[in-house]
């Protein structure tokens, strides 16, 4: 009984009773029964209650012995939703092992995809081509190495599919890791399903509660649609429910054929009754007083709960129509500091014991007591080491604040603003010139400095806050998206709706692609030459990604037209004339982004790149020595370096500096074969095989691979064991000019002439200046002709 009461008691939660009800009589019925439902929409204005009840149903879940996992607007696109969901199922003791896996490699990914871009890939295999315009249809649009939906998305001909393909194929070097950068979704998504199987067979239930879908519905809804209702990714058990919770009702025009598994739960007020049980719970039974609180909160949960705590006695000028909930919250609490401090606090967005001194003047000795008082309140959470208002009770506290003393507010704010800074500049000692965008810790700093920048003074800090926005969308699209999502937060704090609107408009384009979102900021005349600059390097960049290098050199132009100092945009200009073998006028792009940011490591790398490509391998090889110097941490670097030594032979060293790659990024696939290529010249060929044999076993699908390890067992003599690896490579992808050629030339050792002539043919057909093919197919024709077959 005891128990019972408890849980009746938990945390203060009253009322909600049909819908908890709903929700634990669903998960006493088996998933085949007609009236179960896998989906609960949880909907309702502002302080209704909704978090409070889907937590609530989240431990009516786990007390029915359910796996779950709640995410709220904290994340900022799947693959940020799936990291949450991995930790809170690791804290209940079920790894997600291979998801974990993934996570960490989308994140490396992420971050190596544009120093990947400056060094070596597997295009440039001695021997054997992988060009023609075949090929790169099927190795990218077949492959899945051109995102078809994102912020990647462009729309290519197949002339520009073809052009792009090489440089691809050498940046990424496996489909997943293609995947894992332009859309990580479809990698991670498959490998969470598999992962939910796996566990659904040791629960009864596992639920995910996906909290404020107003803000995280953009990007989660569609997601969600296609794993509950396709076979897209796979199949999602059927002992899964999931709890969605936000202020609008479902979209009916993308969930409308889901109605018979789906259940609303549209949530209002309090009724009198609900609202009288909660106060008379917490002590709360006079009935002057609880008149006025049902007055002023108008039944709303957060507002109820928030004045019941705090055990009025008094109604307090009942009749005064100008008070609003909050103040009358505040009336209540006897201790002005107390009241001070809850003002005080609802200034930032979210408050650990820093920012907690910064905006409350109180003697040292008294801060922490008082941070654990704030920290105590009804309408206050702890959400990861950070403590935040409900956004009803802090909307209407900065309402107040801001009307009662605008330049209290302005003046407030700037302090914030300045603390902030100061605590960017401290996190960014240490940090390398030019990398501070990739330090997440630095970018959370600076996005709060520039919310009350903007909150101080809107108009005047917007432009500034704009141009901010493009270099985090330039390091990170979730970053990006967050930047907007600050943007119009700030708008509707400062009552500011130019600002509002803007921030509204880029989270939506960023949610669209960020092709859409830089042609949103270009379209604004307020954007200064530096913000069209980067908006073109970063419109650019999504071209090139895309391996639409023609209209990427036409956005490079216009960025250097607008900033003729602005190093990333020669930089990416000289990828995209290297990509198109315009190596000349690539390195001349290079040695300027050079002269314009010395010492980056990325520029220099992307140099040596060019050199090794152009054959200058003692020029390379100087470049890739001088990016380890700057970065000894990368792994392209080194590995460009190791294929500049090997074809010096410097043996030794190019092992050592694969060897050092390899330990850095154990993944990383080009520098594995490339050591297994040393080895085999080195005669070490049972190495060799480990190496290649370790590539396949990371990427058994890449069709690269396979033409990799069947090349090396005939240039080992193992003809028919080459023969086998490069049909395999073959199958994955037909039209695959390097793999027809080596297999030809193998089926010619093996005396299989005709099949060998047959291959031959079709390498040359597919790409008619491989020069390999072309002296391999007159050597087996001279073979013929000295035996006197036909």
């Amino acid at each position: 009984m005891q128990e019972l009461i408890g849980r009746r008691r938990r945390a203060g939660f009253v009322g909600r009773v049909e819908e908890r009800a709903a929700f634990r009589r669903n998960l006493g019925l088996a998933p085949e029964d007609e009236r179960h439902r896998f989906l609960f929409h949880v909907h309702g204005d502002a302080g209704v209650g909704k978090t409070r009840l889907v937590r609530e149903l989240e431990q009516i879940a786990r007390e029915a012995g359910a796996l779950t996992a709640y995410v709220d607007e904290g994340v900022a696109g799947v693959p940020e939703a799936l990291a949450v969901m991995v930790r809170q199922f690791q804290a209940q003791g079920r790894r997600f092992k291979e998801l974990e896996r993934l996570l960490a490699a989308h994140r490396e990914r992420r971050h190596e995809a544009e120093a990947a871009l400056a060094v070596g890939g597997p295009e440039d295999r001695e021997g054997p081509s992988t060009g023609s315009l075949t090929v790169a249809r099927a190795a990218q649009v077949g492959l899945g190495m051109v995102p078809v939906a994102g912020a990647f998305a462009v729309a290519l001909d197949t002339d520009r599919l073809a052009e792009g393909a090489d440089r691809l194929r050498a940046r990424f070097r496996s489909r997943e890791d293609a995947q894992l950068v332009l859309s990580p979704e479809r990698v991670l998504t498959p490998v969470l399903l598999d992962e939910l199987t796996a566990a659904a067979d040791t629960v009864p239930w596992i639920v995910l509660l996906l909290d404020t879908y107003e803000r995280t519905g953009p990007f989660l809804d569609p997601w969600l649609h296609d794993v509950m209702t396709t076979d897209r990714y796979g199949a999602l058990p059927a002992n899964v429910v999931v709890v969605t919770s936000g202020q609008h009702p479902f979209d009916t025009a993308r969930w409308g054929s889901f109605a018979d598994f789906r259940t609303d739960l549209p949530l209002g007020p309090f009724t009198e009754a609900e609202a009288r049980g909660l106060l008379a719970d917490k002590g709360v039974r006079d009935e002057p007083v609880v008149a006025e609180v049902l007055r002023l909160t108008g039944g709303l949960p957060v507002l109820v709960t928030a004045l019941a705590e705090q055990h009025p006695t008094d109604p307090d000028d009942v009749g005064d129509p100008s008070a609003t909930a909050v103040e009358r919250f505040l009336k209540w609490e006897p201790d002005p500091a107390r009241r001070s401090v809850a003002l005080a606090c609802a200034l930032p967005r979210r408050l650990d014991l820093d920012v907690f001194r910064t905006v409350v003047d109180c003697p040292d000795e008294d801060a922490d007591a008082l941070f654990g008082w704030l920290r105590g309140l009804p309408f206050v959470t702890e959400r990861r080491d950070r403590l935040t208002y409900h956004d009803l009770v802090r909307d209407a506290m900065l309402r107040l604040r801001r009307r009662h003393s605008p330049r209290g507010w302005t003046r407030e704010h700037e302090r914030l603003a300045q603390a902030y800074g100061g605590w960017r500049e401290e996190t960014a000692n240490g940090l390398r010139p030019g990398t501070e965008w990739d330090h997440e810790p630095w970018r959370e700093l600076l996005l709060e400095e520039t919310y009350h920048r903007l909150c101080a003074r809107p108009g005047t800090a917007l432009p500034e806050a704009l141009n901010t926005l493009l270099p985090a969308c330039a390091a990170d699209p979730a970053a990006g998206r967050r930047w907007a999502v600050t943007v119009a937060e700030a708008g509707v704090a400062a009552e500011a709706p130019v600002v509002r609107d803007w921030g509204r408009r880029l989270s939506q384009a960023l949610t669209d692609g960020m092709t859409e979102a830089m042609d949103l900021l270009l379209a604004w005349p307020g954007l200064d030459g530096a913000g069209r600059a980067l908006a073109h390097v970063v419109r650019g960049r999504e071209l090139r990604n895309a391996g639409d290098f023609g209209r990427a050199l036409a956005e490079y132009d216009l960025a250097i037209a607008r900033d003729p100092e602005r190093a990333t945009a020669y930089y990416g200009r000289g990828l995209c004339r290297r990509a198109l073998r315009d190596l000349d006028g690539a390195l001349a792009d290079l040695d300027r982004a050079d002269e314009l940011a010395p010492d980056t490591a990325l520029f220099v790398a992307a140099r040596g790149e060019t050199h090794r490509l152009a054959g200058r391998f003692t020029e390379a090889l100087a470049d890739f020595g001088r990016a380890v110097a700057l970065d000894p941490s990368d792994p392209h670097a080194l590995a460009g370096r190791g294929v500049c030594r090997h074809a010096l032979e410097q043996y030794d060293g190019a092992l050592g500096d694969f060897d050092r790659a390899l330990g850095l990024a154990p993944g990383h696939l080009w520098a594995r074969v490339r050591r297994a290529r040393l080895r085999g010249a080195r005669g070490e060929w049972a190495a060799a095989f480990a190496d290649l044999d370790e590539a396949v076993r990371r990427a058994p699908d890449s069709p690269w691979i396979a033409s990799e390890r069947g090349d090396a067992y005939r240039r080992a003599g193992r003809f028919a064991d080459a023969v086998t690896e490069l049909t395999r490579a073959v199958a994955l992808l037909p039209d695959y000019p390097s793999a027809l050629a080596g297999r030809g030339a193998a089926l010619h050792e093996l005396g299989r002439d005709a099949e060998a002539l047959a291959d031959l043919d079709r390498a040359i057909g597919l790409d008619p200046d491989f020069t390999w093919a072309r002296e391999t197919r007159d050597r087996v024709r001279r073979d013929l002709a000295g035996t006197g077959t036909d």
